[in-house]
């Protein structure tokens, strides 16, 4: 029963990104550290002037990009240090001193915005006038003047600001339970050896050809969750009730349409995709029969919803196979692309392997200063391979918006960035099953897709009509108990898989393992980017070197403009239902050509 999870340091620091070219010290963040607080003290002497003139302007808001700019190094750092061991006491605490820092900044800079939005565009095109330089600024106060009316007076901006720290406290108790605390048992493998589960290996026995593998697996991962339900039902009903608490101070409707109004996107595009999803339910209801069929099991239960219809053609692809298979894929992005993704790999942007006490999942993060770095917890299976793509192309995103993007415009909204990474996804399963001529392959690499579909369209849609219930019981003064929490997720289990499915206990809890849930209504950007990158891939296929340059540009655009907006120049328009109607039929075809490959057999 030995843990075989390696220590951090036993890594070989090939698959180890470099943090270091961030800071390559320690001492250097402190440095930083102590600049921001400085800069934070001369931002004091504006208040109540900062639209006296045009200079004085400039001079506002070039100090708060400066400190804006100093303040994101500071955080993403001492995030990523955390990241690679969350039980690292030195590297929980500068995130701690990051976050905290973050707060007295807000704090005092609150009385920036009030005066800001108090500038006419009159004024702003008289004060353009004397000082060029501030022409930059005009999409940033074209979007302040939008949302107006909910920037606040200065004194309850200053009082929102303080309790920002108090705000990020669920999200990082969770964080703590979800990566440090929580205890799972071990089980027996394939092999009959005794192992431990981990999340980054849960996933890995949920695609395992022993039921009753996958069985303990799923019992045991969601019997560490029932053991801390009741903390983590309050961990998620206090940040439920904390979107409530800032949606009503700044004057929305509901939470919902407060989240929505950052992207300046309507509840209607929201509720439309809940309702579009609902009408192609059928479809996803005949996957789940397919399924159940191909088992060849009297009862199809979510312990069997994962695992590959056709035994894997690579059981185990190795690191270097998944960057073989990453180049060819995304060739038809063109040289400039692949160069950059050759770069990302040599220069070490990329932390590969798990390790103990490091974050599970994956993501793209990084800083505008340096290249941009991707976590991986790569454990060589080929949704490993896919998750290498999606990382890339959020890395690529935001390498090419920061090379062309001034900063004050290059961090895109998290609804593009979606396209981005899906498209990565995208192009890779298409090349895969044009070059397959083997029906098992051809057959698992659609299941694969279908997988993707499953889990991106269908399934983050259920996410986001859970977070949309679990706010509106709470805007109603509703309860969110354990008990309350469970059913909903269970009652939307029932309607998203259908009748086929024996909806298991277990996964009535399975809300308390989300970590998107302690950032609202975000995962419903998965679902539209998702149908937004097979529209964009369609047309990079079809129509080539046009489609191609809209693409890279939108690359290129990070938040320069809204994000519906930069989608409708690159050829999708999310304000209707068409993209999402599209991909879910697209879903329908790909199923029966699933079916015909499975006749074949």
């Amino acid at each position: 029963m030995n843990n075989d999870t390696p220590d951090r340091n036993s890594i070989d620091p090939a698959y180890k990104w470099k943090l270091e070219d961030i800071y390559a010290a320690d001492e250097q963040w402190e440095q930083d550290f102590m600049q921001i607080r400085e800069l934070a003290d001369q931002i004091e002497k504006f208040q109540s002037k900062v639209a006296n003139s045009a200079a004085t302007l400039l001079e506002v808001l070039q100090l708060i990009k400066k400190m804006e700019r100093t303040g994101d190094k500071l955080y993403v750092y001492a995030r990523m240090r955390r990241d690679e061991d969350n039980s690292n006491s030195i590297y929980q605490a500068m995130f701690d001193r990051a976050e905290s820092l973050g707060v007295i900044v807000n704090s005092l800079t609150a009385f920036i915005t009030p005066e800001l939005t108090a500038l006419t565009a009159e004024q702003f095109d008289d004060f353009k006038q004397q000082q060029p330089e501030l022409g930059v600024y005009q999409q940033f106060f074209t979007e302040l003047w939008r949302r107006q009316e909910h920037v606040l007076s200065e004194a309850e901006e200053r009082l929102l600001a303080l309790t920002a720290d108090l705000s990020t406290a669920t999200g990082n108790i969770f964080t703590m339970l979800n990566n440090a605390d929580i205890k799972f048992p071990f089980i027996k493998d394939e092999d009959g050896k005794e192992i431990e589960l981990t999340k980054a290996r849960f996933g890995r026995f949920m695609e395992s050809d022993n039921r009753t593998v996958r069985q303990d697996a799923f019992k045991g991962l969601y019997s560490s969750y029932s053991n801390l339900k009741n903390t983590l039902a309050v961990t998620l009903a206090s940040s439920v009730k904390r979107d409530v608490f800032y949606a009503r101070a700044r004057n929305y409707d509901s939470a919902l349409q407060a989240s929505l109004d950052g992207d300046n996107v309507s509840v209607e595009v929201y509720n439309e995709l809940i309702e579009t999803v609902h009408s192609h339910l059928d479809k996803f209801h005949r996957y789940m029969q397919i399924r159940k069929k191909l088992l060849q099991v009297d009862e199809l239960h979510m312990y069997d919803i994962y695992v590959p219809l056709v035994k894997e053609y690579k059981a185990n692809i190795s690191y270097d196979q998944a960057w073989e298979m990453l180049l060819q894929g995304l060739q038809p992005l063109g040289g400039n692309y692949i160069d950059t993704l050759l770069q990302g790999r040599s220069n070490s942007w990329i932390d590969v392997l798990e390790n103990r006490g490091k974050t599970g999942g994956a993501y793209s993060w990084g800083t505008y200063d340096t290249h941009p770095y991707v976590l991986l917890n790569y454990d060589n299976k080929l949704d490993d391979v896919f998750t290498l793509a999606h990382e890339m192309g959020h890395a690529l995103h935001s390498y090419n918006s920061n090379q062309t993007q001034p900063f004050i415009y290059s961090q895109y909204s998290i609804m593009v960035a979606e396209v981005a990474s899906t498209v990565n996804e995208s192009l890779l399963i298409d090349y895969l099953l044009r070059n397959s001529n083997d029906p098992r392959e051809k057959m698992y690499l659609l299941n694969h897709y279908l997988e993707q579909f499953r889990g991106t369209l269908y399934r983050q849609t259920m996410f986001a009509e859970y977070e949309k219930i679990i706010h509106e019981k709470a805007e109603a003064g509703e309860a969110l108990t354990v008990e309350n929490l469970s059913r909903i997720y269970r009652d939307l289990n029932v309607r998203y898989y259908g009748p086929e499915v024996v909806i298991d206990e277990e996964i009535n809890m399975e809300w308390a393992r989300i970590p998107h849930f302690y950032s609202a209504f975000y995962v419903y950007k998965y679902a539209t980017g998702f149908s937004a990158a097979t529209a964009l891939k369609t047309q990079i296929l079809a129509e080539g070197q046009p489609a191609v340059d809209r693409y890279l540009q939108f690359l290129r655009s990070g938040s320069s403009d809204y994000p519906l907006e930069i989608l409708k120049r690159a050829g999708v328009d999310l304000c209707t239902p068409d993209p999402v109607n599209k991909a879910l039929n697209y879903f329908g075809e790909l199923l029966t050509e699933f079916e015909n490959v499975a006749e074949q057999m």
